[in-house]
């Protein structure tokens, strides 16, 4: 949305200009924030032990469970042996229990078995998501919504897969497996009223709830004391995004996530799954190990010439027609490349290239991220007509 900034950014400048003090707290502090302070651009202020309104709480055990293995010995639910058992003694115990996957519905798609087709939204490039309360399949970036239907459009066919897993298909399969247990889901789809979020938070607390499943809602700052088991279903769901930041946001998820278990009079537990188990971000999230997790990011980060190394212009163009959306990219792409021939700027382009969502609303999608440790320079005296959008230091690249 515009205009397009980044608040810690605004803080800071406005800091400058008026005198005061920034403050900026994380556990799992964004990478160019560290490293500024690593430079000494920032003060780095560390507290080594979590503490709670109960006091010191040491953090969760956290275990990895190779999701590959589950497989190999026949297990195909979404819930390996050692979680299902987890939650099991946490329930007999009178404990509660979070579940975290960052993904919404019950199915991501839904494809036809008989000739491959794959429902899509009419209006975006992506396939649309099932909803099995409202019995729909929903677009989650226009809203677009039809009834499931129960042939293929494209061959007539009656055999629908559905696949992929979202928070509704977690909730329904808790309940076969605990139906005795209550359940609550946090997600965009639920909290729907004004103070929604505090009437479900205020459930789960007075312990009217056994169990609450959620996105990324249940992972920022709760304070839940009875919670002694988070489970992650799938820590893979992020981490493969065309996005630098992709293992930054995972660690960062994973980590919040497993600081909400464990934080009353019992010890936590967390149990994170996972087809990458060797992934650099899940393993420094599973040992809290936010250093080890900067060195090697940070490393990468200065290989590939990324942020804070460099910093990024991210040019959009929209059009209804892909041609035209296509013609007008390589055009401001040729005049960037005259610009950078001629001069020998210290910045490089890279596309241009459909976006991720390569239409929305009815509009393609075509993106140009330039790169150089003044990227601005490359757009002076270029005049960009309407429908373009430029993204100084983009916080997604998706």
């Amino acid at each position: 949305k515009s205009p397009r900034y980044h608040a810690r950014d605004v803080a800071v400048k406005l800091a400058e200009l008026s005198g005061a003090t920034v403050i900026l707290g994380s556990a799992t502090p964004d990478v160019d924030s560290f490293h500024r302070a690593q430079l000494g651009q920032y003060q780095l202020v560390e507290l080594k032990e979590r503490i709670t309104p109960h006091g010191y709480s040491p953090l969760p055990e956290v275990n990895i469970v190779d999701l590959k293995e589950e497989l190999k010995v026949g297990n195909t639910s979404m819930f390996s042996r050692s979680l299902l058992s987890a939650m099991k003694e946490a329930l007999v115990q009178g404990e509660q229990i979070i579940l975290f996957l960052n993904r919404r519905g019950t199915a991501t798609f839904i494809q036809c078995r008989r000739c491959g087709f794959v429902f899509r939204c009419p209006r975006c490039s992506i396939a649309l998501t099932y909803h099995s309360m409202e019995r729909k399949l929903v677009c989650h970036r226009c809203h677009y919504a039809l009834p499931v239907p129960r042939n293929c459009p494209n061959c007539l066919g009656s055999h629908l897969r559905f696949l992929g897993i979202g928070t509704q298909r977690v909730e329904d399969e808790v309940k076969r497996f605990f139906p005795k247990a209550t359940v609550l889901r946090w997600d965009r789809d639920v909290i729907t009223k004004k103070y929604a979020h505090e009437e479900l938070l205020r459930t789960f607390r007075e312990r009217k709830a056994d169990i609450l499943i959620g996105t990324q809602m249940i992972a920022k700052g709760l304070d839940l004391p009875w919670v002694t088991l988070a489970g992650i279903i799938n820590a893979d769901t992020g981490l493969n995004f065309p996005d630098f930041r992709a293992g930054e946001r995972t660690f960062q998820l994973l980590c919040q996530v497993a600081g909400r278990a464990g934080r009353g009079v019992k010890a936590g537990r967390v149990i994170v799954q996972t087809y990458s188990p060797e992934n650099y971000a899940v393993r420094a999230a599973a040992k809290h190990d936010y250093v080890g997790f900067y060195n090697q990011e940070i490393n990468y980060r200065q290989q590939y010439s990324y942020p804070p190394f460099s910093r990024f212009i991210r040019l959009v163009y929209t059009h209804t027609n892909d041609k035209l959306c296509q013609e007008e990219a390589d055009r401001v792409s040729s005049l960037l490349l005259e610009k950078k021939r001629e001069k020998m700027p210290d910045w490089n382009l890279i596309g241009p290239i459909p976006a991720f969502a390569s239409r929305v609303r009815g509009r393609y999608r075509r993106q140009i991220i330039i790169r150089g440790s003044n990227p601005a320079q490359a757009l002076l005296n270029i005049t960009l007509p309407q429908g373009w959008t430029v993204d100084v230091d983009p916080v997604g690249m998706v």
